[in-house]
């Protein structure tokens, strides 16, 4: 399969039998060795996670299958808020494809069909975060019209000793 001719991928709610396949797509790269537990059976918090975001109608857990294979994730969440008139954004995260499916188009469909997704949800902006490390990230996402027009930044709460100085 070339990459001009990306693979047929269905993607599909993801169910919480899907929860390892996640995982492990999570956990298949530098910084997801850090903090992911791709472990059999995963941690219970996963589960919980999952329940969360499953029971939450502004979340949308996704998966991207092939031949009943899951070969991608992401997820997509509908922020409703004051700004832009009482504006609804949509925020793309845990972006993956499996390792050795990169560079197929898959990645494209996914982001394609969080577009197409948050445009139906009456979504006004489609804003992601990636780590600053993800170079090759960083340059799938401006060939997809990604503008890296804000500086994020991140504050780890499990950090304590640094942020709760009085």
């Amino acid at each position: 399969m070339s990459s001009a001719e990306p693979a047929a991928m269905q993607i599909r709610r993801a169910t919480e039998a899907d929860l390892p396949a996640i995982v492990r797509m999570m956990a298949d790269d530098k910084l997801g060795q850090l903090r992911e537990q791709a472990t059999d059976p995963l941690p219970p918090a996963y589960y919980r996670a999952f329940a969360a975001i499953d029971a939450d109608s502004n979340q949308e857990l996704m998966v991207g299958e092939i031949a009943g294979v899951i070969v991608a994730t992401l997820q997509l969440t509908v922020i409703p808020y004051l700004a832009y008139c009482g504006g609804i954004r949509a925020q793309v995260e845990s972006v993956r494809v499996a390792s050795a499916l990169r560079g197929q188009g898959l990645g494209q469909q996914l982001l394609q069909w969080s577009i197409a997704r948050a445009r139906e949800r009456g979504c006004h902006m489609l804003q992601l975060t990636t780590n600053a490390t993800r170079a090759e990230a960083h340059r799938f996402y401006t060939r997809l019209g990604f503008v890296p027009s804000h500086v994020g930044m991140k504050l780890d709460l499990t950090a304590k000793e640094k942020h709760d100085q009085p």
